[in-house]
């Protein structure tokens, strides 16, 4: 059975959650860490129980080792362009943490390299595989119908308790409340409509002076089947963390982890609570990383089509864009972006 080499690029906090994940797949492992400091790397290896991983300061030389097929990269958000073309340059396969780039035209020029490369992407929206989408998604079609409205939300007050707060509160390298963070509800909102958006109206706010954009934003989008959405992101948010996943449907609605279908539950009078784990913590270990590799392991031994290819994700990154874009020209923006 044949073994893939993983170079995990960056040593944040994320990173770990990525090297465990691929260790527990029979098809991978992790043979090298890139790091700007070969302390660090050799840290992060150590910790992780990978001690005898080669450590690259270099990402170029990274990239020449012929026993890396793949790269994992899991550096902040301003890096994730020019890694991730050099890596599909070098002909390995790539999974991008969120969100893809910090621009649009970056995010093409990332497909344009993808695409001719030939290589599998999957981009790091790792709740797909939490119990409560699973089983939503599993349950939509015949306890909540056809969706004409939702609501998704990521609400996280991100402080210096978190190790990403130092880079992520800065708009060249966090970008924004969207691209941060709150892309994860946009990716939901996709998940559960699967139809394309065609308008985007957004506002945002703030009350943080250690931000370096508006901490908070709310985006309405128009679907092309005629359904609405509401995506509401914040920084600014004095309260645990939340994510909201709101579906109204023409059999039934969803409350995160409550359902109302009385057309199928006979009888029933009130939301039953569905038994199941929810996105409820911004904590990076509470997410599914395990389950994230074991399908793009399956894909590429398979030579399958990721479900969160860096395609399919542009369509979130477009409809970030609009939103942010929306904001700061207080007026709707139109898909496909030019």
């Amino acid at each position: 059975m044949k073994q893939y080499g993983v170079l995990i690029v960056g040593t944040g906090w994320v990173s770990g959650e990525h090297i465990r994940a691929f260790e527990m797949n029979p098809y991978s492992r992790v043979t090298a860490i890139m790091s700007r400091s070969q302390e660090k790397g050799y840290a992060k290896a150590v910790e992780s129980g990978v001690p005898n991983a080669k450590i690259y300061t270099d990402y170029d030389e990274a990239l020449r080792d012929e026993e890396v097929d793949i790269v994992c990269i899991c550096t902040p958000n301003h890096m994730h362009a020019e890694q991730t073309i050099k890596a599909a340059e070098a002909g390995k396969h790539i999974l991008i943490e969120k969100p893809v780039a910090l621009t649009w035209e970056d995010t093409k020029r990332m497909k344009a390299a993808v695409d001719k490369a030939n290589v599998k992407t999957l981009v790091g929206y790792v709740l797909h595989w939490n119990p409560l989408f699973l089983n939503a998604k599993a349950m939509q079609e015949e306890y909540i119908g056809k969706l004409y409205y939702a609501e998704t939300d990521y609400f996280h007050r991100v402080t210096g308790n978190y190790p990403c707060y130092e880079w992520t509160c800065k708009k060249e390298v966090g970008g924004s409340s969207l691209l941060a963070g709150g892309c994860h509800a946009i990716d939901a909102m996709r998940f559960f409509m699967q139809d394309e958006v065609e308008e985007v109206v957004a506002y945002s706010s703030g009350c943080r002076t250690d931000l370096e954009f508006d901490g908070t934003l709310c985006a309405l989008l128009k679907f092309k089947n005629g359904a609405v959405g509401k995506v509401g992101s914040s920084y600014d948010i004095i309260s645990p963390y939340i994510f909201n996943v709101h579906l109204f449907g023409d059999k039934g609605s969803l409350l995160n982890n409550k359902l109302y279908s009385p057309g199928k539950i006979s009888g029933q009078r009130d939301y039953m609570e569905l038994p199941v784990e929810t996105p409820d913590s911004g904590d990076v270990t509470h997410h599914p990383f395990p389950q994230e590799i074991d399908h793009f392991m399956d894909c590429i031994v398979n030579d399958k089509e990721t479900s969160i290819s860096l395609s399919s994700a542009m369509k979130t990154q477009e409809i970030v864009f609009a939103a942010d874009r929306s904001a700061a020209i207080g007026k709707p923006v139109r898909l496909p972006l030019e």
